[in-house]
């Protein structure tokens, strides 16, 4: 007996399979982004129209690598929020769709607790059995939200501050979109600020009052200036000065956004008295921050990379903790809430 989790919040329509005892049986993603990338960025409604074409072909899959029929399957679990309302629409009405033929239970999962529940993925299996890690904070760090968040267990999260304005992963796509290096941000920007060399540029951190609490608008205004005064308003550089300017300047950003979330973490967690840092969502998969945690001395844990970015495993995965302990409603009260976030 099985979870099957379907994910369709943003641009990847995505379906895994876990056993009941958390064993991997199955990932399957179906990714977007070359149908976005030369819009610098999400298209709603091109999104949509995706997950309509890929979300059977992608289920079909996941059940055939698992080597389970539909009949091995204990309950459905897919995203209901947050994300785009129309992406959220087609995953959620599939997955009653397959419910109600199955006559099985289908469980309402929130995607932020789903990048979350992929910090407890460890060899291939869903691990349950993580309790001394708790209570924890988790930074969770993605292209829609930049949180810090209290857990004081699988299923128990209170949110204690969140960003102002711009999430990080958001930052890291317009900056790119500045510097003219492509989209998704993340990997590109981390790509050229391993070519910076000189690293002299010093670009703003906002620190704010509340250690919980985040703004990235200001860095990314600062980072369109610098690139202004040292690359597009200074006609006398030619092409390699101009890929080095880049460079420099991916490097200041990344640089200022790690320092930012990497000390406002401890901060927090020294605060509420947590020995351990989950950091999840896409920008965990990013190698400058995961390295610079690495080498603090408070304990961090990161989903494997291949696990950061969104998928239906995770999704599984926070269904079955739910699913364990009969957390269970009727489907009909599963909704889509595009705005939804943990409690």
């Amino acid at each position: 007996m099985a979870i099957l989790g379907i994910e369709t919040s943003c641009d990847e329509t995505a379906c895994g399979i876990i056993d009941l005892n958390g064993n991997i049986l199955s990932n399957v993603v179906a990714s977007q982004i070359e149908t976005h990338a030369p819009y610098g960025g999400i298209i709603p409604e091109l999104a949509s129209r995706a997950h309509i074409i890929n979300i059977h072909k992608v289920v079909s899959e996941a059940i055939k690598i698992s080597n389970l029929s539909l009949n091995d399957i204990s309950a459905i679990a897919v995203t209901n929020g947050p994300g785009l309302a129309g992406s959220l629409l087609v995953g959620l009405n599939f997955a009653k769709g397959l419910s109600s033929s199955l006559n099985i239970p289908l469980i309402g999962v929130n995607h932020l607790e789903g990048h979350i529940s992929a910090c407890f993925i460890e060899e291939n299996k869903f691990n349950l059995d993580k309790n001394e890690i708790f209570p924890c904070i988790s930074l969770l760090i993605s292209g829609g939200h930049t949180e810090l968040i209290l857990m004081n267990d699988y299923d128990s999260y209170k949110l204690l501050g969140q960003t102002r304005d711009d999430a990080v992963g958001e930052a890291f796509d317009k900056v790119s979109r500045i510097l003219g290096l492509g989209y998704p941000g993340g990997p590109v920007i981390e790509k050229w600020a391993k070519l910076a060399r000189n690293k002299n540029y010093e670009l703003p951190r906002a620190w704010l009052k509340k250690d919980e609490e985040f703004s990235f608008s200001g860095l990314k205004t600062a980072s369109k200036n610098l690139a202004y005064e040292k690359i597009y308003d200074n006609k006398k550089l030619n092409q390699k000065e101009i890929k080095n300017e880049m460079s420099e300047l991916a490097y200041a950003f990344q640089v200022a956004v790690s320092e930012v979330l990497i000390t406002k973490s401890i901060r927090v967690a020294e605060k509420y008295n947590c020995k351990n840092i989950l950091v999840s969502g896409g920008v965990a998969a990013n190698g400058f921050i995961r390295e610079k945690f690495e080498k603090k001395s408070i304990k961090s844990i990161f989903p494997e990379r291949k696990h950061c970015t969104d998928n239906g495993l995770m999704i599984a995965c926070r269904g079955l903790v739910d699913f364990k302990k009969n957390k269970i409603i009727p489907s009909n009260e599963i909704l889509v809430n595009p705005q939804l976030n943990v409690n």
